[in-house]
């Protein structure tokens, strides 16, 4: 008996991806200078760390700042300026692009369709994902065909097969060794004139009309927390402070939307969702919307591009303060959940291998006049606990 040849596959092709460690080197759209070392032998190390420090050599912050647009009809602030939208992708991960998964390359996938660019010029990340996964199942079917002639190769020399293929069976009738035809379709001719005419036909540009959407929490954390980012009204063109930014967003984070110049609750949804966020980002970590996996946000390590999400972040009102002990239904119903709900979050985050944290925000007692206290003061009364939360299994867990 003859050995059969080894199987032989070629390998799926791998794309080169940008360099994203030097492409998104920057944590934060800011720009940051080391201090000069301080020598204790050298007092004029001390002179020098001041100097540098007063009159620093390149500024932290953009001139003029970096401009969005609030929309009330979308919720989201919009942002038209290719150079901040690059900023703002680049240097931290900020929003996403209205007519793409993520990062803007719509305008790069346009230009690819219309034959502007080359078929491997410039890959954006989700046709390098896309071309990969195509590559793998066209292997995966090639290795499976490969595998049954192999199998058919070695039934036809132990006697099991006929020569042309097929299963030795009795009583099989002229049915067994005809096959049905196949349908063969030709294209319609192309005449060489109307060839020639749509080669010589010029392909113009793309016009980029994507812009880059950011949610109410990462646009105030822009603006009040780095202070890179100036807003504007779209309806009006008028430029809103922080304070009645905080006030609109706040409005706007409630559905149906409240007027901004009315009392708010400590507990209204805007002030939970961004203290969270401004905790996680002020601790390193990229803060995304986590709605596919049913929790409130999702952490990165460094960004999308790096690796997935570790951990999924469900927010939850505390009301451990005496001001709110006599209100038992208010704490019933926004701070207590049932089993099952629990649950089914757990199990879908370890589906997709990722830690549920529970962040408990401790609720202050309400203000008589919160417009009175500023921006910073109002987030300090708020307090963050997280409890991250395993789904514990017999057979994973032993050790």
């Amino acid at each position: 008996m003859t050995s059969s040849p080894p199987l032989s596959t070629t390998a799926p092709t791998r794309y080169k991806k940008p360099n994203y460690h030097l492409l998104h080197a920057l944590p934060l759209p800011l720009s940051v200078s080391p201090l000069p070392p301080l020598i204790p032998h050298n007092p004029l190390s001390l002179i020098h760390i001041i100097i540098a420090y007063l009159f620093p050599s390149n500024p932290s912050h953009p001139s003029p700042l970096h401009r969005g647009f609030f929309h009330a009809s979308t919720r989201s602030v919009h942002i038209t300026d290719p150079e901040t939208i690059k900023a703002f992708w680049n240097h931290g991960f900020f929003g996403k692009g209205n007519l793409s998964r993520s990062e803007p390359t719509w305008v790069t996938r346009r230009r690819r369709a219309l034959g502007v660019i080359g078929r491997d010029e410039a890959l954006t990340a989700e046709e390098v994902t896309e071309r990969r996964r195509g590559e793998r199942k066209e292997f995966k079917k090639e290795r499976a065909r490969l595998e049954k002639e192999k199998l058919d190769r070695q039934l036809a020399e132990e006697g099991k097969l006929n020569p042309e293929g097929n299963e030795d069976q009795e009583g099989t009738g002229s049915g067994s060794s005809s096959s049905a035809a196949r349908a063969v379709h030709f294209a319609p001719l192309e005449s060489p004139s109307s060839r020639r005419r749509s080669l010589e036909r010029p392909v113009a540009d793309v016009e980029d009309i994507e812009h880059l959407q950011l949610t109410l929490e990462e646009a105030f954390f822009l603006s009040f927390g780095l202070g890179v980012l100036e807003l504007t009204d779209a309806d009006t063109n008028k430029k809103i402070s922080q304070k009645d930014m905080l006030r609109l967003f706040r409005g706007h984070a409630c559905f149906p939307p409240r007027d901004p110049q009315s009392s708010f609750e400590p507990d209204d949804p805007f002030m939970l969702s961004y203290v969270v966020y401004h905790h996680f980002r002020s601790l390193g970590w990229v803060v995304k919307p986590g709605v596919k996996f049913a929790v409130d946000y999702l952490l990165y390590n460094r960004g999308p591009v790096f690796s997935h999400a570790e951990f999924g972040v469900l927010i939850l009102p505390a009301y451990s303060h005496t001001h709110w002990a006599n209100d038992k239904s208010r704490k019933e119903g926004k701070e207590l959940r049932p089993w099952h709900w629990l649950h089914s979050i757990n199990r879908v985050s370890s589906q997709v291998k990722k830690t549920v944290v529970l962040v408990f925000v401790e609720v202050p007692p309400p203000l008589d006049d919160d417009g009175k206290i500023g921006v910073a003061d109002l987030l300090a009364r708020y307090s963050v606990r997280e409890v991250a939360l395993r789904r514990w299994l017999v057979s994973r867990n032993r050790d």
